[in-house]
């Protein structure tokens, strides 16, 4: 059995990954934001030395459709490049 952790877990894709691997019976891992802040280095380093994960699946992303992404393009790829 393999601890998997996916973040992003309740965006679009992350959703339909999860969905995909809960069947299979290996324990899957989430974090909310309010959690785990993926874009912080030093957090995100802790919470994975404390799990040890087999493996990872990054489906997590800053959004903010497409005037966010016209109005604030630095920002939006600055947090995406963070996580």
């Amino acid at each position: 059995m393999a601890k998997i952790f996916i973040a992003g877990h309740q965006g679009m894709v992350g959703s339909a990954i999860y969905k995909q691997l809960e069947v299979n019976g290996d324990e899957l891992v989430t974090a909310s934001r309010d959690v785990l802040d993926l874009t912080d280095q030093r957090q995100v380093s802790e919470f994975f030395g404390v799990h040890r994960f087999d493996q990872v699946y990054l489906a997590a992303a800053t959004v903010g459709g497409i005037h966010a992404n016209t109005t604030f393009p630095a920002d939006t790829i600055n947090a995406n490049l963070m996580i």
